[in-house]
């Protein structure tokens, strides 16, 4: 099939959009950590991307999408990119290849939840690139590459298990390992500039339209199917996260926008197989599941600091399996169990679950690894000043 200029020219602006959720995704959480932490932050999430940049152009896009291993694992086919040139089945190897790329960077950036505040710099970036490599790669194998996921015929449009369960429940592990933040539970660490939380929110909520309509990867009807379910699960999260805060208090405004990627994150797996209706249910339901994690997590005094796990984690395992739920042959070509087919539902969960699972075992464990060689967390006087200053010799303050 020749190289289609009109889809080719739909993932480039796609790439370019679902870039900006990197940085998106640093201001999300720099607003929510107190001010002397927020340059940290955000440097974090354009540190993801850089060194998600070089492994993916090294390593990643082969070990995800090289020839199968046993259903695990790419082969070195494209290592170096051997072999991704710039011709390709309706968009140019290239271009996928890249697509590809900043939707591990993200990746990466949401994992930066568990450790916000508190974190070496140095040790980051070691974990980044191992977990980018041990733990991303394979689940992008799994459901994209020829893994044994996607062959056994799991349903994940976008990236709820590769992208959300990886990054939900590795942050969870890593805030295991590295322990609660200096006077967590004591003194108040409520979000300290909910101003630049909504403005990351809103830059998501944009570039999860290319997240999603681009992985449909042809400017065609299904991209917009894409768009549309999107659009209508983020407003349905962020309207019931926001109406059930209400009970306990005020509609605030930092509920509204997690609402929003809560319903963004479910939608994700399912935004290429589900309609519009079935999005206001699954966007619905994910905005008082991830609020109802978030309590949980509050009340056990875990400090998994921006709650990647109760938003992302949480809400991608429900999207895998509303996926398996909703699903319509008139939209995707596969049915769920709503319409009779028990076996797709068995199938999500089971995929989910083992994704699940691996991202936090692994996780945990290159944290472990990581703490006892290099130490994962800065000294108690370095967290105490802050990591704008311990780390990046900046401050936000004049």
């Amino acid at each position: 099939m020749a190289i289609d200029t009109g889809d080719t020219a739909f993932i480039i602006i796609c790439t370019a959009m679902v870039m900006l959720m990197t940085p998106g995704v640093g201001l999300f959480y720099g607003g929510m950590v107190r001010s002397k932490n927020i340059i940290s932050m955000i440097a974090m999430s354009f540190i993801s991307f850089a060194l998600v940049s070089i492994q993916w152009v090294t390593v990643g896009y082969t070990l995800s999408f090289g020839s199968d291993i046993s259903g695990f694992i790419g082969g070195l086919d494209h290592l170096c990119l051997a072999g991704v040139g710039l011709g390709g089945d309706g968009i140019p190897d290239m271009l996928f290849m890249v697509f590809q790329l900043v939707f591990a960077g993200v990746t990466l950036a949401i994992l930066t939840s568990g450790v916000a505040g508190r974190v070496k710099l140095s040790s980051f970036m070691v974990l980044g690139v191992l977990w980018t490599t041990i733990v991303y790669d394979p689940l992008a194998h799994w459901a994209w590459g020829g893994g044994w996921a996607g062959e056994l015929g799991a349903l994940d449009f976008a990236g709820g298990t590769v992208v959300h369960i990886s990054s939900g429940f590795g942050a969870l592990a890593l805030a295991l390992v590295i322990g609660n933040r200096m006077g967590f539970g004591k003194y108040s660490m409520e979000a300290e500039n909910i101003t630049t939380t909504l403005l990351g929110g809103a830059m998501l909520w944009f570039g999860w339209f290319a997240f999603n309509a681009g992985s449909a990867l042809a400017a065609d009807g299904l991209a917009v199917n894409a768009l549309v379910v999107t659009n209508v699960s983020a407003a349905s999260g962020a309207i019931t996260w926001m109406l059930a805060s209400w009970i306990k208090g005020k509609p605030s405004s930092l509920g509204l926008i997690s609402g929003a990627v809560a319903g963004l994150v479910a939608i994700t797996p399912a935004s290429g197989f589900v309609g519009p209706m079935a999005a206001i249910i699954i966007g619905g339901f994910a905005g008082l599941l991830c609020y109802g994690a978030l309590l949980f997590r509050v009340r056990k005094g875990l400090d998994e600091s921006l709650d990647a796990w109760a938003v992302h984690g949480m809400g991608g395992f429900w999207g895998a399996i509303a996926t398996g739920i909703f699903a319509s042959a008139a939209v995707g070509g596969v049915d769920g169990l709503i319409y009779g087919n028990t076996h797709q539902f068995l199938i999500q969960l089971l995929d989910a679950s083992v994704a699940m699972i691996y991202a936090f075992v692994m996780t945990y464990i290159l944290a472990v690894i990581i703490d006892k060689t290099m130490g994962l967390r800065v000294t108690e006087e370095e967290e105490y000043v802050g990591l704008d200053i311990s780390q990046h010799g900046e401050s936000t303050t004049a």
